[in-house]
């Protein structure tokens, strides 16, 4: 799987937090159906390896990545679960090394120049830059670019990110996609509200066949 033209053509990737994986199918149905097949299942618990199995054998229609990916443990769990990418919070050589053996396509998160550098001489094409708005938000993306826009680095900005300044974020060529939270309400999750899901995922999908 090419993981930049993967996520370019989703433009937002709904990063999702699963307590329960009997939620995982109708979850996953009403973000395609609101025109987001590309999802992050976060391995920030217990039912995340699980969630990303249900999803890949009765969403077909979905790409299923595995987020918060810390460990090299958690990466072959993911990979077992069949998970299509990795998305990690920060850059850690490690899991980078455990993706690579695993093959499994890897988005290390970013906040810095040096670990951008770091990321780049690592192999990844593209990177998540997180915490998005508290890290400096398209500001920031922009002079990181000014010094490494000749390699070719993409970006995948997540953390702060909602339908106010998911255009602005969009209108960087480099930005292929954001992840985003707000998709995904807690409240709307734990009530089985998939219809507002849909809406949401709807208004985002409406933002990104506009940029």
């Amino acid at each position: 799987m090419n993981i930049v033209e993967t996520l370019k053509k989703a433009g937002v990737v709904p990063v999702i937090v699963i307590e329960d994986e009997a939620k995982a199918v109708p979850l996953a149905r009403a973000l395609v159906k609101g025109g987001l097949p590309v999802l992050e299942v976060t391995f920030r618990t217990q039912a995340a390896a699980g969630a990303i199995a249900r999803i890949k054998a009765e969403v077909p229609e979905a790409v299923v990545g595995a987020g918060t990916l810390l460990t090299p443990e958690q990466v072959r769990a993911a990979v077992a679960a069949g998970a299509a990418f990795g998305v990690a919070p920060g850059f850690d050589p490690v899991v980078i090394a455990a993706a690579k053996e695993a093959g499994l396509p890897m988005v290390p998160g970013i906040a810095t120049a040096s670990e951008l550098s770091q990321a780049l001489t690592a192999g990844a094409p593209m990177v998540k830059f997180f915490p998005a708005e508290a890290a400096g938000g398209v500001k920031m993306i922009k002079n990181l670019l000014g010094a490494f826009r000749s390699t070719g680095v993409k970006f995948m900005p997540t953390g702060g990110i909602n339908l106010s300044n998911l255009k602005d974020y969009l209108a960087v060529p480099e930005i292929v996609a954001c992840g985003g939270t707000w998709i995904v309400p807690k409240d709307a999750l734990a009530s089985n509200d998939w219809d507002a899901i849909e809406k949401l995922a709807a208004d985002a999908a409406a933002l990104v066949k506009g940029r």
